[in-house]
């Protein structure tokens, strides 16, 4: 799971906002105007495409501080952000938020600054191997999983998992991880279904991952 937190400071005194499942909570790029706390409920942290999280790197659940990091390095979001359930927030300004920090000892001003530098580098790490798109991670995937199937060198991969565990795993969400099968298979470079997938291509598949 991407780890996007801080250590908790002193509790916002904001009002809570109740936030209904499937609200956009954070977007990609956007300045960082104020700090999202989450009191309680579930996020999924990734790179939303076309109004839905299609590239997901993370799910965080309150009490949790959100994309702390961007607001005390004055950076705009690293990630997109969506409510998994309802969820309860408060907000905290980032001019009373970087106040609180500076209240603290230069030791742990310090501190909190390494972890957030350190952080936000490695999300944004996280955020560009996506630019290796879900039908090259998913050819990747398959080849990685495939057996023989018969004396003649045919593969195939049995999914032992539910599909939207692999999808966890390839960083996707499930409905991309159902499309990308449906274009493979669209394509020639898988056939079957149910938990049984034949690799009747393996070249092309291999030249699709890029390996």
């Amino acid at each position: 799971m991407l780890d996007t937190s801080l250590p908790p400071l002193s509790e916002p005194a904001a009002p809570l906002s109740l936030v209904a499942a499937g609200s956009v909570l954070l977007n990609r790029g956007d300045a960082v105007d104020r700090i999202v706390h989450v009191m309680q409920g579930r996020v999924v942290l990734g790179v939303m495409v076309d109004g839905h999280m299609a590239h997901q790197l993370g799910v965080v659940e309150g009490p949790f501080w959100l994309e702390a990091a961007s607001g005390l390095l004055a950076l705009p979001h690293a990630v997109d952000a969506l409510a998994e359930t309802e969820v309860h927030l408060q907000y905290v300004s980032v001019g009373d938020f970087v106040a609180q920090v500076q209240a603290l000892p230069e030791a742990s001003q310090n501190l909190l600054m390494d972890m957030a530098r350190s952080q936000r580098q490695q999300t944004e790490m996280a955020v560009s191997r996506l630019a290796k798109d879900a039908d090259a991670r998913c050819a990747e995937w398959l080849l990685r999983h495939a057996e023989p199937v018969d004396l003649t060198g045919g593969l195939a991969v049995k999914l032992t998992e539910r599909k939207r565990t692999i999808a966890a795993q390839l960083g996707i969400a499930p409905e991309t991880f159902s499309r990308v099968l449906r274009h493979l298979r669209e394509r020639q470079l898988i056939s079957g279904g149910g938990r049984v997938l034949g690799l009747p291509n393996p070249q092309a598949l291999r030249e699709l991952a890029g390996v």
